[in-house]
């Protein structure tokens, strides 16, 4: 191929052509494929069963897979759950059983991002794998233990990969940069020591993240002036850097634009801006964060920002997560903007969120105070003779269910933590508060009782 030309007619991007095609070739992963350890023998062997691959964006998890088939004789169908749904599955699974009977081949279902599947759509796997007719090798970024299925996980060994080190990562540039059949070899490229350096350190242990940045700044140099004769075009720190910005500005779940795109959506909920709210909501799922990260925040945002002037945030927040878990994409994101919605447009207070903080301070300051005799259990004879429980007044036997009781230790009596608004239903609480404060100084007083405010 061309010096001139290699862009132009390479349909791969770099990343997939130098992906490694057997153990000898592959980076990292040592305490899983080193010599004598458990994974890497059984891979030489062949003998790899169904298991997950959990680890970061970048740290080999496809390339695994596909090394694991190249090692045997059976069929490898790779399949995104992102993209794809259960119709796909069928399918595979159908050719599966079909090579398994004809030509007495396995098959290798590599599932990408199975964590995007919901419990359902999960649990569709279990009798495939468990009669045999496919080998499943999962592949996901979040924690298994929370996002896949205890049915799922009891079939398949859980392998956790670890990010590339630097050193690695400037080990896959150089062989990259040399490679004249699958990498850069024919530019002529050399990189200066201290953009090795940044690449290794800005890709955060994330190959794929090297490569495209590598090959952004090379279409850059080469398209400016093909190389020809004399010395080599040099890649410096500045090119990378520049290339690292470029490739990445977009979206990166793991780095700035990601928190600054969730801080976006918060606020706009926070601040009432429904529009600005569904935008932010839609900009984070076309970059490809996982919806549930974004479930998260929205109950977050119900008990922070909405709190107790509308008590049903919370219980629609949870709802929409368990929508999508039920739905999956991309039909379970419209229960996420519908909560989205229902958060901007509610009344709003951070009161519990404040009373909450205000509560662990003293609790912080005042860690050892004991619990006041009158409200401690008191199941053994021994405890009531020591007083555990003397005095106690229960509560509904007295009008409205209420009677002046101290609750807090004597060093915090008199402390008041939750002021509420007069927004929603707070306004409510508030009127009850205040009724039980009239009452209890009547009753202190020998006064006759207050009216409640519902009467």
């Amino acid at each position: 191929m061309s010096e001139a030309t290699l862009f132009q007619h390479s349909s791969e991007p770099l990343a997939a052509r130098m992906r490694p095609r057997n153990l000898d070739e592959f980076l990292g992963q040592e305490r899983l494929l080193g010599p004598g350890k458990a994974l890497g023998e059984l891979i030489r062997r062949g003998d790899v069963a169904s298991c997950i691959f959990w680890g970061p964006p970048g740290s080999g998890k496809t390339t695994l897979a596909r090394i694991v088939a190249n090692y045997t004789d059976r069929q490898f169908e790779p399949f995104s759950a992102v993209t794809e749904g259960v119709a796909k599955v069928r399918e595979i699974i159908k050719a599966a059983e079909q090579r398994l009977k004809y030509e007495g081949r396995g098959t290798i279902l590599f599932c990408d991002e199975i964590h995007r599947f919901n419990k359902a759509q999960q649990d569709a796997f279990l009798p495939w794998v468990e009669n045999g007719i496919v080998t499943l090798i999962g592949a996901t970024t979040e924690n298994p233990s929370f996002e896949l299925t205890g049915a799922l996980l009891s079939r398949c060994r859980v392998f956790v990969l670890e990010p590339l080190t630097p050193e690695h990562i400037s080990q896959l540039v150089r062989r990259a940069l040399e490679d004249k059949d699958r990498g850069l070899g024919t530019l002529r490229l050399a990189i200066e020591d201290d953009a090795l350096a940044l690449l290794a350190r800005e890709a955060d242990g994330d190959a794929r993240r090297a490569l495209q940045a590598l090959e952004a700044a090379a279409e850059f140099i080469v398209g400016k002036a093909p190389p020809t004769a004399g010395p080599p075009h040099r890649l410096t720190a500045a090119l990378i850097s520049d290339a690292l910005q470029k490739r990445f500005a977009k979206y990166d779940k793991g780095g700035e634009e990601h928190y600054n795109l969730i801080s976006a959506l918060h606020k706009a909920v926070r601040g009432s801006d429904v529009e600005g709210s569904l935008y932010w909501l839609a900009r984070m799922l076309a970059g490809g964060e996982d919806p549930l990260y974004i479930a998260r925040r929205l109950v977050r945002i119900a008990s922070e920002d909405v709190g107790l002037a509308d008590p049903r945030a919370l219980s629609v927040t949870l709802a929409a997560k368990d929508a999508y878990h039920f739905l999956g994409s991309p039909e379970g994101e419209l229960a996420l903007a519908q909560a989205t919605v229902y958060l901007a447009t509610a009344p709003k207070s951070n009161r519990v969120y404040a009373a909450y903080d205000r509560a662990a301070q003293a609790a912080a300051e005042h860690p050892a105070e004991g619990v006041p005799l009158h409200i401690r259990n008191a199941p053994t004879p021994l405890m009531e003779e020591l007083g555990y429980g003397a005095g106690y007044k229960y509560a509904h036997a007295y009008d409205h269910a209420y009677v002046p009781q101290e609750y807090l230790p004597e060093a915090l009596r008199g402390q008041r933590w939750y002021e509420p608004t007069e927004y929603g239903f707070e306004k409510d609480i508030k009127k009850r508060l205040e009724w039980w404060q009239e009452l209890t100084r009547k009753l202190r007083s020998g006064e006759e009782g207050a009216v409640p405010p519902d009467e």
